[in-house]
């Protein structure tokens, strides 16, 4: 994680925008993968990618309310 303080709406916008894109594709590899490890393991990706645009969208929130 790095200081979110800092970095601009548009910033915040680009690096959520990157969230969704990275929750999609991880939703298609689980989709294809075969085995409990690899699903465990790309369950727990997304997880993390989804408790970090969470994060993102409450930081956002916080700043256009402003």
């Amino acid at each position: 994680m790095s200081n979110e303080s800092s970095l601009s709406i548009d910033e915040l916008n680009d690096r959520i925008a990157i969230l969704e894109d990275n929750i999609r594709q991880l939703i298609e590899q689980a989709a294809a993968a075969s085995g409990e490890q690899n699903e465990a393991r790309v369950a727990d990706r997304i997880n993390q990618q989804n408790d970090e645009l969470d994060r993102l969208l409450k930081i956002r929130e916080s700043r256009q309310k402003k």
